[in-house]
């Protein structure tokens, strides 16, 4: 939560913060649920030989929560996976300012694009509403996850822009790191 505290408005600072307890309840939850539900399915399947229909079913939701938002942790947190070979080569500043400007720019392009879908298909299982073959689970309530993660990792990307874009002007405008420092 360090990016938080350099955050000056107060409810921008509250919606960030309750995006990440959001993010980290969630994340809790179907962490612990999930080795849970399987030692349980294990002891009935092969130690009490009585295999219990639907655990399964009952995973998948788990799954796609706990990897919807474990995407959009590393979202906030910068920590997802890039392909940095470009920026082996780029050794000048202003040059990978300019950059991580436009990987931002791109990446944004890309996070809309797919949260657009991801709208559509939560409207779509909202109107439907099926539900899983064995619970009788809506299906509502794996299938948001998607627009939801998607959601939270559009909110930290546009943050990551941002600061992408303040850097440059802080580079470009002559402020450079050392600077900084003695400030």
């Amino acid at each position: 939560m360090e990016y938080c505290e350099q955050i000056k408005n107060k409810p921008f600072r509250a919606i960030y913060r309750g995006i990440i307890t959001v993010q980290r309840v969630i994340c809790y939850i179907c962490a612990i649920a999930l080795p849970l539900i399987i030692t349980y399915q294990v002891v009935l399947r092969y130690v009490l030989k009585a295999p219990l229909m639907g655990i399964e079913e009952l995973m998948t939701f788990f799954i796609i929560w706990l990897y919807m938002m474990g995407g959009s942790v590393a979202s906030e947190q910068r920590t997802h996976i890039e392909c940095g070979i470009l920026t082996l080569y780029i050794k000048k500043e202003k040059t990978m300012a300019i950059f991580l400007c436009f990987k931002n720019i791109f990446s944004m392009v890309v996070c809309i694009w797919l949260t657009r879908w991801a709208y559509w298909y939560f409207d779509y299982s909202l109107k439907l509403w099926k539900t899983s073959d064995i619970l009788k689970i809506p299906m509502f309530l794996g299938e948001s996850a998607m627009f939801i993660g998607l959601v939270f990792m559009l909110f930290f990307g546009v943050l990551e822009m941002i600061d992408a874009f303040k850097n440059a002007a802080r580079i470009f405008g002559g402020n450079t790191t050392e600077e900084v420092d003695k400030e």
